[in-house]
């Protein structure tokens, strides 16, 4: 029996690799940083990250969350029939060609799955279409929406907001304002269970699990998670953690009504329907309440607002962060970029800068300034409006 197991595991380990959905992302993820970059150079001439950001992000962050999910579904005993795992992965494919992460939320790719599968077990047919569907568990792939939609949120509190992209945009009144764009990816390595032959149950009290008699194949499964949003009315980490406490409540509802859909089959599609409608509504109001505050990275009195760091560059050196203000250059007072390089030419062995930080305290920082380095210091600013005397005054 423990032979038969580990040949098992194993061999459900395996398919991980050979999944062409692993490798449909790597292509992806190149493909993202590609047009990433491309926006990058078109606004600032430069690009802010390298094109393997995105594919770094993707296979790293999500993990440890991928793991402890497992362990939660082998607890459980979720059971994803084959039919519905082929269609999680043909909806995760094709939202993925929408370009906005937002669409490979777990609301949709599983919520939309859960509703269409619901939907066609009523066809005498259904069989034929989604293999293995008449053994589908409702209520275990509504729990395990509600689970998924949490370790979003959670995904989305602690990384979302690192390493954002910064763009430019034009006001309504036709001033230059910045934007921060996050378009993140996460791989979930998941451990699950589908009907087939494989091994039998090995503990009468798994939930999910009512027959003793059927029999489970192991799999590992990559399973990925998106988040996007567009912050210009404050800080990113300020609106992407409350767009992901939101959705952590979303998760919670969603578990609450599906593990109530173990009373009453039907609160399952009520689960789904929840995360589709409650996850589109919490994009749209964060939209909504984006474009109705005043605008954060928009050109101010006091100094020069940071709205970029290039890696690897002098400003991370100098610890800048995004959202802080530059009031000061090697002591003289700076209202527009060309102030700003203007006093870097004052001297070019130094470089010593007067900021107010995020939380409005005054700080230092200095270091020293190598020959022809006071160009590339790779710190971005929002646009001037006189632009164009502005590349006049850097070609010079």
């Amino acid at each position: 029996m423990m032979v038969e197991w580990l040949y098992q595991f194993a061999k459900g380990a395996g398919w991980f690799f050979v999944n062409p959905l692993f490798y449909f992302f790597v292509v992806m993820s190149l493909f993202y940083g590609h047009v990433r970059i491309k926006r990058e150079r078109k606004t600032f001439h430069t690009r802010v990250k390298d094109i393997t950001d995105e594919l770094k992000f993707t296979y790293t962050k999500g993990i440890a969350a991928g793991l402890i999910l497992s362990v939660l579904f082998c607890a459980v005993g979720i059971v994803l029939p084959f039919g519905l795992l082929m269609l999680i992965f043909i909806i995760t494919a094709l939202f993925s060609f929408t370009f906005r992460m937002s669409a490979l939320s777990s609301a949709y790719t599983l919520g939309i799955t859960i509703i269409i599968g619901y939907g066609a077990a009523f066809f005498p047919e259904a069989d034929r279409m989604i293999p293995q569907l008449p053994l589908t568990n409702w209520t275990g792939l509504a729990v395990l929406l509600g689970l998924l939609l949490l370790a979003e949120g959670l995904l989305s509190y602690r990384s979302a907001h690192v390493k954002m992209s910064p763009a430019i945009a034009i006001s309504k009144r036709g001033s230059y304002i910045g934007r921060q764009i996050a378009n993140r990816v996460w791989l979930l390595p998941l451990f699950l269970f589908i009907p087939g032959d494989g091994i039998s149950v090995p503990f009468d009290w798994w939930p999910v699990f009512s027959v003793n008699s059927q029999s489970f194949i192991p799999l590992w499964i990559p399973y990925f998670i998106g988040f996007g949003q567009r912050v210009q009315g404050s800080l990113p980490i300020i609106s992407m953690q409350l767009t992901a406490r939101r959705v952590c409540i979303l998760g919670i509802v969603t578990l609450a009504i599906g593990a109530a859909s173990y009373f009453w089959s039907p609160l399952s599609l009520a689960a789904a329907a929840v995360a589709v409608a409650g996850r589109a509504f919490l994009s749209w109001k964060q939209r909504v309440n984006d474009n109705s505050a005043p605008y954060y990275f928009s050109k101010r009195n006091q100094g020069l607002m940071v709205l970029g760091i290039i890696p690897h560059t002098p400003a991370e050196e100098l610890n800048l962060e995004i959202g802080e203000i530059i009031t000061k250059a090697n002591g003289i007072q700076v209202r527009k970029v060309t102030d700003f390089y203007e006093a870097l030419e004052k001297n070019r062995t130094f470089i010593k800068l007067e900021i107010i930080d995020c939380d409005g305290q005054l700080r230092f920082e200095q270091r020293a300034s190598y020959e022809g380095e006071h160009h590339e210091l790779g710190i971005l600013f929002v646009k001037e409006d006189d632009e164009m005397e502005y590349r006049q005054y850097r070609n010079s």
